[in-house]
């Protein structure tokens, strides 16, 4: 048994990526109360999975650079979540990256053209 299956989390964490870079397709982002303080925080959703994750300045930022500031604008857009060590609190500790999908086109590699959103989960990833 893996001892984070028996603390089950609403929110994606770095070990629901099993080591592997997964590709996901945003839904919709929103706003909750996330930690023991209760803080609002940006919360991104994705299509075919029922958790989400919580966005970080440094995730948020580099998604804002691929499909723009406006999260409304991020459904249907695709993205690549992995797991990368980090220093947080003065600790190392795993946590979720996000980049651009690697597609070529005409020998550029560029994010693709984001699709329609349903604006809610509509099943599960794998994680």
């Amino acid at each position: 048994m893996r001892i984070t299956d028996a603390f089950p989390s609403d929110y994606l964490k770095a070990t629901d990526l099993q080591g592997r870079d997964t590709t996901v397709t945003m839904d919709y982002v929103k706003m909750e109360s996330v930690g023991k303080d209760k803080d609002q925080l940006p919360v991104l959703y994705f299509r075919g999975n029922n958790k989400g994750l919580v966005l970080n300045k440094t995730n948020a930022n580099t998604i804002a650079a691929l499909y723009g500031d406006d999260t409304d604008n991020w459904a249907g857009g695709e993205i690549v979540l992995y797991e990368a060590m980090v220093e947080y609190q003065g600790k190392m500790g795993p946590a979720i990256r996000v980049r651009a999908p690697r597609r070529s086109v005409g020998g550029d590699f560029r994010p693709p053209t984001p699709a329609p959103s349903n604006n809610g989960p509509d099943g599960d990833i794998p994680f």
